[in-house]
């Protein structure tokens, strides 16, 4: 068995890509970190990380070792969750992604506040999937499959998603002439590896094949790695908005609109029955059945199940 701060350390790193950030998080020096990761790899006797001039990326190794760890610690967060449930303070915190958030969420807060008076909401912003036992979040947002071992998740909005690339990949592949000219491009995945798939498939292609290239369980990750020029990547199109303009992002196809690819509440399987936890949901699915498109993106499709 490996040291658990090792594993800590290994999930941070992974997490963030970045030793400084993952240090930042478990209250450590970078050194502690970097000793860490290099005492868990000789430990397992294979690498995890590339490190580079400007930051660390996942090997195979690493990518294939991750999931279960992080699996290992939702079920530790699991068993917890039975006990992290919502205090009698009346605060429900709710992790949201920054645009879901700002574009979404805060413009229909008042509504929850009119109809849920003595429920008081902290509303804090990531990218990154909730620890729900240590960062004291009780519902988390996010967009993806929303499949999440060992969590319940409930699918609130649809958005349109954009086929995406660093310039340098670009430069050296060319820019797609077609959709189909995207098989056989070097790809980045969800954890489930189907949003590609799904992609093809909405653009009349079924020679996708089987998924090759690495998958992330952490859309932040997954756009950290089409930022690192390791593949073409599906991300939600007003998420990346800023990185088209700016250049650092190529779009390599129209947008589209895949039903699987949601914002999904998320949230431990045992605080289902928490009464604050219950209006929240039956409050945020009757907004999304009724609400208007979001922001900057014209035909985004509400849906509540």
């Amino acid at each position: 068995m490996p040291p658990l701060n090792a594993l800590r350390a290994f999930e941070a790193a992974a997490r963030h890509l970045s030793v400084k950030r993952a240090a930042d998080e478990l209250c450590v020096t970078a050194g502690a970190v970097s000793q860490m990761l290099k005492a868990l790899e000789s430990h397992l006797g294979v690498k995890l990380f590339e490190r580079a001039n400007r930051g660390i990326y996942l090997t195979e190794a690493g990518q294939s070792y991750l999931p279960p760890v992080r699996n290992a610690f939702r079920l530790i967060t699991e068993a917890t969750g039975r006990l992290a449930v919502p205090s009698d303070t009346g605060m429900l915190t709710v992790s949201a992604t920054p645009f879901f958030a700002a574009a979404w969420l805060v413009p229909r807060l008042q509504s929850f506040h009119d109809t849920h008076p003595g429920i008081d909401l902290h509303v804090a912003t990531s990218t990154a999937l909730a620890d729900f036992s240590r960062d004291g979040v009780h519902v988390a947002i996010r967009h993806g499959l929303g499949r999440y071992p060992g969590l319940r998740s409930e699918r609130i909005v649809a958005v349109e998603i954009v086929p995406v690339a660093a310039p340098a990949l670009v430069a050296r592949l060319g820019m797609p002439a077609s959709a189909a000219a995207l098989l056989d491009w070097p790809h980045v995945h969800d954890h489930e590896r189907k949003g590609w798939h799904l992609w093809f498939e909405a653009q009349g292609l079924e020679g996708a094949g089987r998924p090759r290239g690495p998958s992330f369980d952490d859309s932040a990750l997954l756009w950290k790695a089409v930022l690192a020029g390791q593949g073409a990547g599906l991300l939600p199109a007003a998420m990346v908005e800023r990185e088209l303009v700016a250049g650092t992002l190529v779009r390599l196809a129209d947008r589209a609109l895949l039903d699987d690819f949601a914002y999904y509440l998320v949230y431990p399987e045992a605080s289902h029955a928490h009464p604050r936890i219950a209006s929240f949901r039956e409050w945020i699915l009757e907004a999304a059945a009724a609400a208007e498109p979001m922001p900057n993106d014209g035909r985004v499709r509400a849906t509540a199940r």
